[in-house]
């Protein structure tokens, strides 16, 4: 019997002894090394332990830190590192943190006099708190020739708790964190071409699902900013309590311009309208949480959020597979980018609450999918191009926006004229004795004339100005911050033009109609269609090939009824 419990002490001691990780071997020049099987992790749960009391802690106390991922946790973790130098040079070491939403990261070091250096930094501290100005924790320590030494890390969160040591030589770590920042350029090099090329798109289209899709890009370019590290370090370095929120304020935002572009791209509303309804309710549920978010708990908050991301890519998946079913085109790109992102979502999302590992993997999949989500969620937006064609608001014959379309932006543009105390000027047009050339030449070349005079539009405006084709042989033209003197002067022009179009046999000349809308002298936009259709009436009656201005008895100054005769 006392033979036995000899033998099982001396198990437990050697059980004891093997708990406590080997010592990593440094070499020069070494390259970068995780330190996950060298780990040694002392779980905290009062949060109260100092470092005399971890360095007396019994070895049972330890646990290996193969998976250093713990997820949400209020305890305080103690990680030991111990790294031996059997060289007899001294070798400069860099010890490397690649999570940077830590809290509190406290490190300690020996020092030359026996003691401890110790080294207080982490996001909730100002950014000069860290030993070298990098978006991630890094430690400069060195070790002297033939000796082995243990240093001591102590961290504290209330976001996910992810432990990603490594350890490489100051010669080779220079190299790999040059790569590293050429990467980041061209990942946000990536973001920013995307909103740069979708924001021309948009001033040419005028499409609100290009404004969501920009601002989607925008705050989830910036939202990986705070997840790496770089906006703390370029943007508020002095401000950690900035630094830790605005990732809430940015993740509610991406959730927020994520949820209505979904909704336009796939045509939600039309094609999915119940799904569309659960998109809508979290919608209006976001808005107020977003706003309160730096108010709250980052640990209750970051866990809502997050939550919320997974129920919406689930979702997201479903709308665009209705959509798709249902004969959306753009459903097509966005059900492959958002399967994409859905996968590194899922997991980046396991890694948070701790159920796979913390690695270059998993860290960095969830940004991978996402830019790769936002090149095909571009192309997604121009299928929609053809969309929006396809379900009307184009005229086929003119490739002129049709009446449907016009109705639309007449009232968004008078809205905002009338906001802003800008002008707004319409102009009507109507090619004189239409008819005449339909039943004299045919429907053919009159349908020939119609497309000429559509073509001259296009040629003639730009951005914003807007021209349509009203309907029949009549065409509107909307000129956003446009006077009325500025519009007679287009009308003169394009007068002249018609009159100057080379047809074979048909011989155009038109009248037009203007109304300006100008200090609220219009109290809606049906009102300024009626006065610019007065005034190309007044045109046609007077002799036609002329423009007319509508009068309006509101106008502060009334403009004296103008013609001119080409």
């Amino acid at each position: 019997m006392e033979f036995a419990r000899w033998v099982w002490g001396v198990a437990l001691i050697g059980l004891s002894l093997s708990a406590w990780a080997s010592p990593f071997v440094a070499g020069e020049g070494q390259g970068p090394q995780s330190l996950a099987p060298y780990l040694q992790i002392l779980v905290d749960e009062p949060g109260k332990l100092e470092l005399q009391d971890v360095r007396a802690a019994t070895q049972q106390r330890w646990q290996s830190g193969a998976s250093a991922n713990f997820g949400f946790s209020d305890a305080a973790y103690w990680v030991a590192i111990t790294l031996r130098n059997p060289s007899d040079a001294p070798l400069g070491m860099i010890i490397r943190q690649d999570y940077p939403l830590i809290d509190q990261l406290d490190f300690w070091q020996p020092s030359l006099d026996g003691g401890w250096r110790h080294t207080a930094t982490g996001d909730r501290r100002p950014f000069n708190s860290r030993p070298l100005n990098l978006r991630d924790f890094v430690f400069p320590v060195t070790l002297p020739a033939n000796t082995t030494h243990t240093f001591y890390l102590r961290y504290q969160t209330a976001g996910s708790m992810n432990i990603g040591l490594s350890v490489s030589s100051e010669a080779a770590f220079l190299p790999q964190l040059g790569k590293e920042q050429l990467l980041l350029g061209i990942y946000y090099g990536g973001f920013l071409v995307l909103v740069i090329y979708n924001l021309f798109l948009f001033l040419a289209v005028r499409d609100r699902a290009y404004a969501y899709y920009m601002g989607y890009a925008i705050s989830y370019g910036l939202y990986f900013g705070v997840h790496n590290g770089v906006s703390f370090q370029y943007l508020w370095p002095g401000n950690p309590w900035l630094a830790n929120q605005s990732l809430l304020i940015l993740l509610g935002l991406t959730l927020i311009f994520g949820i209505q572009f979904v909704r336009t791209v796939c045509s939600g509303p039309r094609l999915a309208p119940r799904t569309d309804r659960v998109a809508r309710g979290i919608l209006y549920a976001l808005f107020p949480l977003t706003a309160i978010a730096p108010f709250v708990g980052y640990g209750p908050m970051i866990v809502l959020l997050a939550l919320f991301t997974l129920v919406l890519s689930i979702l997201f998946m479903v709308m665009g597979v209705i959509s798709l079913l249902r004969g959306s085109v753009p459903a097509r790109y966005f059900l492959v980018g958002w399967t994409a992102l859905l996968v590194s979502v899922v997991i980046y999302m396991l890694k948070t609450f701790g159920l796979v590992p913390h690695n270059a993997f998993t860290h960095n999949a969830f940004q991978v999918g996402a830019l790769v989500e936002m090149v095909l969620l571009s192309l997604a937006l121009g299928a929609r191009v053809g969309e929006i064609q396809r379900y009307g608001y184009t005229d086929q014959l003119t490739t002129l926006f049709n009446r449907r379309y016009f109705d639309e932006r007449l009232t968004r543009e008078f809205t905002l004229a009338a906001r802003s105390g800008t002008p707004l000027a319409l102009l009507l047009l109507d090619l004189d004795h239409f008819k005449a050339i339909n039943d004299r030449l045919g429907h053919v070349r009159g349908d020939d004339a119609l497309c000429a005079v559509g073509q001259l539009l296009r040629k003639q405006v730009r951005k914003p100005v807007l021209a349509c084709r009203y309907g029949g042989e009549e065409f509107a033209i909307l000129l956003p911050r446009t006077d009325r003197e500025q519009a007679s002067a287009v009308a003169e022009r394009l007068l002249k033009l018609v009159s100057e179009l080379a047809l074979d046999g048909i011989s155009l000349s038109a009248s037009i109609g203007i109304a300006s809308f100008e200090r609220q002298n219009y109290t809606s936009a049906v009102q300024l269609i009626e006065a610019a259709d007065a005034a190309l009436y007044r045109a046609k009656q007077s002799g036609r090939n002329r423009f007319e201005l509508a009068q309006c008895d509101s106008d502060v100054n009334p403009p004296t009824l103008a013609a001119v005769t080409q």
